[in-house]
């Protein structure tokens, strides 16, 4: 018995080693470049809507059964496997809760857990194949660096489900609306296999015609004459994929109504009915034939977006008693944030941003937990809770990504010569011939529009001279005298010297060239501080030579009787806070930083900050500026490292949530306002007035208060960040001086 028994245990014990080598076998057998890994049975592909070819919703090709992976405990480092899988080179995100839709079938995979290096996702950690507690609320999705891996041959064309549309068109029928931008009239069709479907409007109502408008990029629909496309269609034929299409209007995406699909041959369907057609009214922006200028569109406006590199992007803020603030992510959803994007003027909301995608605002946080239905006019008719202390951070500010309607703008604008693929000389279009860019006056307002243009995000810098870029095949120049104010979306619509040039240097290296970023900072002055700690001091001359040497005085100072008597300066403090998504960091390095001997420091900008003292009407009475001596990361919030410090000629910048403090006791942090004669006056600081270093937002920039000097005191009140600041509050100050400050020291 005994024997036996024995003998019995150790076959089951060989059996079991034999099953676990088998499968640890199969496990360690690493994917090729494809998008297909462990033999034929496993594949990867990316599916759902809103989405580009490198991002979507993961699905995996099990047990000859295509599924979802559920986001429990999923990670960064998944993300790259599972984008390894689908030929690219790495992750750069990965989404949560159905971003890009909920998927159909079994969730394979729940709780993965991988170290990043594994060549399968089946080397990591997890439930097992088919084991999970998740529903499809919670498919992960994947955000793929756009970089193939070397050798890759899969073209990754994802056909979609069959239940499933992932992209729609408006075809304009009439001849002159088939060559004008934006198409704003057509007949609707949706990607079907190799070419376009129509959808039968039988039912068709305003309220899908209202999704359909959302996702070409307008904000609203309008009637449109049946008849007329009837006649026409009539002759035309047809293949028919959708019918009894019913959205509610408030969806984002047509794939989010119910509707069925024809089946068999959709060439004799929709009897008694014809395609859809729809119309839309475009936005301010893309009216065709009009240039809104940026003031006319913010009048009466109550909701904008912030720190975005493209139209239809950014932070969302909101006017409320005369004070512009964000809103918190609680509960930020599609809904709520379509809602902001046809009140801007754009179409349903590609992307609802959270955690400050967009970077943090500053000011109140005005708005939590909105809730939406889609179908307000304004986010101010939703439903919203306001914030307590312990709520809401501006790490949470929220932040939206619109449809915008196709204007072209990329196909008249390109860069060549570059290193790499967002950098280079620029060339643009001008009838049937491209060509160069005159460098002079190129700024880096212009390079904002040509990276906004060529849809590479922010201008990282703006290039005049372009030696050590590749000059093989250069075009002659045809463009020259652009000036932009930097919210344009294409170099057309910047003033420009026309069909004429007038460069002076029109050799190729002197040729307009950008380094574009998809992240840029974004500094902005701490108001309260200066209101706080400005004041009055008599300082004698013979203390001041240092900040004479600099240009820290008035001119009037150069006549004074050195270094007898005194000049009179209006010092405060500055808290310059990094609020972007890239550190501030000087343009030009520390090769070229300038020694001053007698402060006995660096500059690594001549101008960082300009102060100002205007009359109401906006004269300067006097100023002073201000060079970077010294960018550092002084303070910085809880969970940022510092990373920039000036001693032992450190390297120079602010870092992304860290801010640099110059004391109101340091040379040169002052206004000298010895020739001002008492009176109500505005105090300006602006940083960073050149716009040598790329900013997300230069709008807020500028700081400005109210001040009123009787000629001994100093009373300042009212500061408030860039366009915050109003004639009102103006008006209210005269009648109210506010806080008086210290007197004469």
């Amino acid at each position: 018995m005994r024997s036996s028994s024995a003998r019995a245990w150790q076959e089951l014990l060989a059996l079991l080693c034999s099953v676990w080598l088998w499968v640890g076998a199969a496990q360690r057998t690493g994917p090729t470049p494809t998008a297909q890994s462990q033999g034929p049975k496993l594949k990867f592909r990316l599916a759902g809507y809103p989405r580009k070819h490198n991002e979507g919703r993961i699905e995996v090709f099990y047990n000859e059964e295509w599924g979802t992976i559920c986001d429990d405990d999923f990670t960064l480092a998944n993300a790259h496997v599972l984008c390894r899988h689908l030929g690219f080179v790495a992750a750069t995100g990965w989404a949560h809760s159905a971003k890009y839709g909920k998927g159909i079938g079994r969730v394979w995979l729940d709780n993965v857990n991988c170290g990043g290096s594994e060549k399968s996702i089946a080397d990591c950690r997890s439930r097992g194949w088919g084991n999970s507690d998740c529903s499809h609320e919670e498919d992960a999705g994947v955000i793929c660096k756009d970089e193939r891996i070397l050798g890759y041959v899969d073209s990754n064309i994802i056909e979609a489900e069959q239940n499933q549309v992932e992209e729609l068109r408006l075809r304009p029928v009439v001849s002159g609306a088939r060559k004008r931008l934006p198409v704003t009239e057509g007949v609707v069709e949706v990607r079907y296999k190799e070419g376009w479907a129509q959808i039968c409007d039988k039912g068709w109502n305003h309220k899908n015609s209202r999704v359909v408008c959302g996702m070409m990029g307008f904000p609203a629909e309008k009637k449109v004459n049946r008849n007329f496309y009837k006649l026409y269609l009539e002759r035309q034929q047809l293949s028919y994929r959708l019918h009894s299409v019913a959205c509610t209007g408030n969806e984002v995406h047509i794939s989010m109504c119910p509707f069925e699909f024809y089946k068999g041959n959709a060439t004799a369907a929709c009897k008694g009915g014809m395609p859809a057609v729809v119309s839309c009214m475009p936005g301010p922006l893309f009216t065709t034939g009009s240039a809104p200028k940026k003031k006319q569109q913010r009048q009466g406006q109550r909701v904008r977006l912030k720190g975005g590199a493209k139209a239809g992007e950014g932070r969302v803020e909101v006017l409320k008693n005369s004070e512009w603030g964000t809103v918190c992510d609680d509960r930020w959803n599609l809904l709520t944030a379509s809602v902001v994007c046809r009140e801007l003027g754009f179409g349903s909301a590609k992307e609802a941003l959270t955690g400050a995608r967009m970077g943090q605002g500053m000011g109140p946080i005005h708005m939590n937990e909105v809730q939406c239905a889609g179908l307000e006019k304004s986010l101010w008719s939703c439903p919203y809770k306001n914030i307590t202390a312990e709520d809401c951070k501006h790490s949470e500010d929220a932040g939206v990504r619109c449809n915008i309607p196709y204007m072209g703008y990329e196909t008249t604008i390109r860069i060549v010569g570059g290193r790499t693929p967002t950098e280079g000389r620029v060339e643009v279009k001008r009838g049937s011939k491209w060509g160069t860019v005159c460098s002079e006056g190129w700024t880096t307002k212009e390079a904002m529009v040509a990276c906004r243009q060529l849809g590479l995000g922010y201008s990282l810098h703006a290039v005049t001279e372009t030696w050590y870029w590749d000059a093989s095949n250069v075009t002659e120049m045809v463009l020259s005298g652009v000036r932009c104010a930097g919210h344009e979306m294409a170099l057309s619509h910047c003033q420009h010297h026309g069909n004429s040039l007038n460069c002076k240097k029109m050799g190729t290296h002197f040729a307009a060239g950008v380094i574009c970023s998809e992240t840029a900072s974004d500094l902005l002055l701490h108001a309260p501080l200066v209101q706080e700690t400005a004041y009055i001091e008599d300082r004698p001359l013979h203390m001041l030579y240092c900040a004479a040497e600099e240009n820290c005085l008035s001119s009037t100072a150069r006549n004074a009787n050195w270094p007898y008597g005194h000049r009179r300066l209006l010092r405060f403090s500055s808290q310059i806070h990094n609020n972007g998504r890239a550190d501030f960091r000087p343009k030009a390095g520390r090769h070229s930083w300038v020694w001053h001997e007698c402060h006995r420091h660096y500059h690594s900008m001549d101008i960082f900050t300009h102060y100002d003292l205007l009359t109401s009407n906006g004269s300067k009475v006097a100023e002073g500026h201000k060079a970077s001596f010294c960018l550092e990361d002084t303070e910085c919030q809880e969970d940022v490292a510092k990373r920039y410090e000036c001693a032992n000629f450190g390297e120079q910048g602010i870092t992304v949530g860290c801010w640099d403090l110059y004391r109101h006791d340091i040379d040169c942090q002052w206004i000298d306002i010895t020739d001002v004669r008492p009176g109500n006056y505005i105090l300006q600081v602006v940083i960073n007035p050149n716009y040598e270093v790329a900013e997300s937002d230069f709008t807020n920039n500028a700081m400005k208060c109210n001040c009123k000097y009787d000629g001994h005191r100093i009373w300042v009140h009212n500061c408030h960040i860039g366009d915050a600041f109003s004639e009102e509050a103006n008006k209210r100050f005269e009648q109210y001086p506010g806080q008086l400050n210290n007197q004469i020291v």
